[in-house]
């Protein structure tokens, strides 16, 4: 059996993997693919899987642009921590749905179905059918739409040697990129890898509470401590307890200072 793994926090990848293979079936980890963009190239390399596990955002936007633009003629197991409202809708189509955090007895459950499902269109040619709908794409695209609000990160998952650790956005004071990596300073000068470009990690952060500084830096308005004018039209920025100033660019000045008045 293959399955193909679109999620794109690591430990939640993990997990998946993990209890894929606790339930017995895959023998090791599938394919993990964190962004739409990566998963349009795997799809014009790859056949279709047996089954996909997906989660409804990715680094680079919402997974239904992907689902737009490849048939998918295999079924999906979403798991998200989107609220219930978008239960009825998958569930009209047969399609399972995991809230994050979910346990390995969910999982099994939501598998058990699509073996059932496997099972009666073992001898049928229409065992395509079983795929996503466009019809469905659009009735989710819609609840999304209508019924959340966009999804931002609460929180970041952190490589060490050993393992992972867990960051959450709120401890974040602000992100620098150096040299091809970004990484994120809490309020005591820790330095924590994050995986993605800074405009990538930019866009899943909530605006109203991180703001563009220049090229190289975001910040998060609950560690200003103050601002003052400097130099060819750009500004100062002194952080809440700490002794790092940081300084907005020339071009950045005039849409930061209006973010900071809301």
């Amino acid at each position: 059996m293959t399955v193909l793994i679109l999620e794109d926090e690591e430990p939640s990848a993990q997990q998946l993997s993990r209890l894929l293979m606790q339930a017995g079936v895959v023998a090791a980890a599938p394919p993990v693919l964190r962004s739409v963009r990566k998963a349009l190239a795997w799809f014009q390399l790859n056949p279709m899987p047996d089954l996909i596990l997906s989660d409804i955002e990715l680094l680079d936007g919402n997974v239904f642009s992907l689902y737009e633009q490849v048939a998918i003629t295999c079924p999906i197991i979403f798991t998200t921590a989107y609220n219930q409202f978008l239960l009825p809708a998958f569930q009209s189509s047969g399609i399972a749905y995991l809230l994050k955090p979910f346990t390995y007895e969910q999982l099994r459950a939501a598998l058990d179905k699509y073996e059932t499902l496997r099972r009666s269109f073992a001898d049928s040619t229409t065992a395509a059918g079983v795929g996503i709908r466009p019809e469905l794409v659009q009735e989710l695209r819609q609840a999304l739409r209508h019924h959340s609000q966009p999804a931002y990160k609460q929180r970041f998952s952190v490589r060490h040697r050993n393992g992972f650790s867990v960051l959450a956005v709120a401890d974040i004071a602000y992100l620098q990129a150096d040299e091809g990596l970004v990484f994120a300073m809490d309020g005591i000068g820790t330095r924590y890898p994050l995986h993605g470009t800074l405009t990538e990690l930019e866009r899943q952060l909530d605006p109203t509470s991180f703001r563009r500084l220049n090229r190289s830096e975001l910040v998060n308005i609950a560690f200003i401590e103050r601002v003052e004018p400097y130099f060819n039209n750009r500004l100062v920025v002194k952080l809440r307890g700490s002794a790092v100033v940081l300084t907005t660019s020339a071009a950045q000045t005039s849409e930061f200072r209006r973010w900071l008045e809301g």
